[in-house]
């Protein structure tokens, strides 16, 4: 049941929809939704699943695990071309995510069985406390499309080592990959229905959150929907994982290496052309050395060269779809339309995709989505203050808090900066996105839970005390 229904042009009873290949905006394929009673099923059988496999050993997880990130990397080049044709990542960001995808598989099946091994307390009277680490069931899993490995895989692999099972909701953009990841799963040795598929709309998705034996939901994207999704979860007593948008803070000191720091400023804003949570999105500069990184900034942005993300050259691809670039456009116009200024891009390319070019913005205020919103696109947003602490306080007035970043020549002060930065995870003279021995998540509207670094193990146990007398 986990699989597709084929298309059937005489059923009339299923709903069809189509995905686009963002760089021609040409079908690229077709699904058939599954109904309420199949969609139930596939959690029934992850449920069935669960009382076999959380009975299983760690070490018999952590060798699946291990094998898993093996096939991940044999499989790379298959994986970056289907990213690149379902919402137009270029190849080589394809390849270096299922790389991180298989170092993370690596880390948990290295790490995982000592994270969750039970632990001893002393009681008194000289008895013996037990703490264990226990899996509880199904957990519900939704996933956006923008790195559609890693968002499956990251959630998912944790909760498999911890002997839960998972029932995987995909974006529509990225079915297919949730498809080859779970052949992938299966071909290294995992169970069928332990990593079950659904094929649903956003409605059929929400009312499965209140099926009786989903255990808990892991989800990613906006804040609206996550709202939405907490709300559903909480009157259903069931525990969430939230990763939600993100609106992250750069703050460029005037002792920093300018040239360093424009340089990875414009990646952190164009990597997967910006559809990033925790991209670079609020560019926050000291007064002395403003004009300096604008120009050098602005410079390299005009440079990204933006195309076919097949082409090994390419370093921007399109946006996933028509609606997200009408939505991002609109986010810029109304910001000018308020007094934005634009320094370059800020227009809709002719042609066929859903490009849309690096794009950079000053003299913002409150009131403006470019201040006030996430724009979820390769849209930077410039700021000058005139000290460390405007910086610090303009960094965190917002309502997101996932991630962002400092420079400064002074290690130490720019740790110091870091630790005010009302985030989750900070970037010192550097932008990383992810790293698998690390803990990652944010607060205020970006979430809650954290995700890698052991900490994702223990989001959906059952932390059990056994009292020996």
């Amino acid at each position: 049941m986990g699989q597709p229904q084929p298309i059937d042009p005489n059923n009339d009873n299923r709903e069809t929809i189509e995905t686009y290949n963002p760089a021609t905006g040409k079908v690229h394929k077709k699904y058939q939704l599954q109904n309420e009673q199949e969609a139930n099923q596939v959690i029934d059988n992850c449920h069935e699943a669960y009382l076999s496999w959380r009975e299983t050993s760690m070490d018999e997880r952590a060798t699946i695990i291990r094998k898993i990130g093996k096939l991940l990397r044999e499989n790379k080049d298959e994986l970056a071309k289907m990213m690149a044709e379902q919402m137009g990542k270029p190849l080589k960001q394809g390849v270096t995510e299922v790389e991180l995808c298989a170092g993370i598989c690596d880390y948990t099946a290295d790490h995982g069985a000592q994270e969750l091994a039970s632990e001893e307390r002393e009681l008194e009277g000289g008895k013996k406390g037990i703490i264990s680490y226990e899996p509880v069931g199904v957990i519900l899993g939704m996933q956006p499309w923008n790195f559609p490995v890693y968002q499956a895989l990251r959630y998912s692999i944790a909760c498999i080592m911890a002997g839960n099972t998972t029932a995987f909701r995909h974006a529509k953009l990225c079915w297919s990959t949730a498809e080859k990841l779970q052949e992938i799963y299966e071909e290294a040795g995992l169970p069928e229905n332990v990593f079950g598929l659904l094929y649903v709309d956003n409605e059929l998705a929400d009312k499965l959150i209140e099926h009786d034996k989903v255990r808990g939901v892991s989800y990613t994207g906006s804040a609206k929907i996550g709202a939405m999704i907490g709300e559903i979860a909480g009157k259903n007593l069931k525990k969430t994982v939230l990763e939600l948008g993100g609106s992250d803070p750069y703050i460029v000191l005037e002792d920093a290496d300018i040239d360093k720091a424009a340089e990875v400023c414009v990646q952190g804003r164009i990597n997967n052309a910006g559809q990033t949570c925790v991209a670079a999105k609020r560019f926050i500069v000291l007064n002395s050395v403003y004009e300096e990184f604008k120009d050098k900034f602005v410079e390299g942005m005009k440079a990204v060269k933006t195309g076919d993300p097949m082409d090994e050259g390419t370093q921007m691809g399109p946006l996933c779809d028509k609606d997200a670039r009408e939505k991002l456009h609109d986010k810029v116009r109304e910001s000018v339309d308020k007094g934005a200024t634009v320094l370059c891009g800020g227009e809709v390319p002719d042609g066929a995709g859903y490009f849309y070019p690096a794009t950079v913005l000053e003299n913002i205020k409150q009131g403006m989505p470019a201040y006030d919103d996430e724009l979820f696109g390769p849209v930077a947003s410039l700021f000058r203050v005139s000290s460390e602490e405007e910086a610090i306080e303009l960094a965190n007035d917002h309502k997101y808090g996932l991630g962002g970043g400092v420079f400064s020549g002074d290690e130490e002060r720019a740790i110091r900066v870091a630790h005010k930065i009302d985030t989750g995870m900070v970037n010192v003279n550097g932008y990383n996105v992810a790293k698998p021995n690390l803990p990652f998540g944010g607060v205020k509207d970006s979430g809650h839970g954290r995700e890698h670094g052991g900490y994702g193990l223990r989001e959906f146990v059952n932390i059990k005390s056994i009292m020996v007398s």
